[in-house]
């Protein structure tokens, strides 16, 4: 199973109604501090964020992704969503 796969088979948990995962990982091959990890950029649009702030939404998808940080995961940026914030 690809690291996407398997980003999105864990996420899938959230059950989201949206769910778009992006590998930037090329853009910082080599880079300083990098041990070999990707750069991932998700966004989840999920109704299990709904009355839920952005830190705990950011916690809720870290918490699922834990273990694959920092040896396969090396840099995450989260936008999470609740349906009804689902915009552009």
């Amino acid at each position: 199973m690809s690291l996407l796969d398997e980003i999105r088979t864990r996420l899938a948990v959230l059950e989201p109604v949206d769910l778009t995962i992006q590998d930037d990982s090329a853009l910082h091959a080599g880079h300083a501090g990098n041990g070999g990890g990707g750069h991932f950029n998700v966004c989840v649009v999920s109704s299990q964020f709904s009355g839920k702030s952005p830190i705990i939404r950011h916690r809720i998808v870290y918490q699922a992704l834990a273990d694959l940080i920092p040896s396969k995961i090396h840099a995450l940026s989260i936008r999470a969503l609740a349906p009804d914030e689902n915009n552009p």
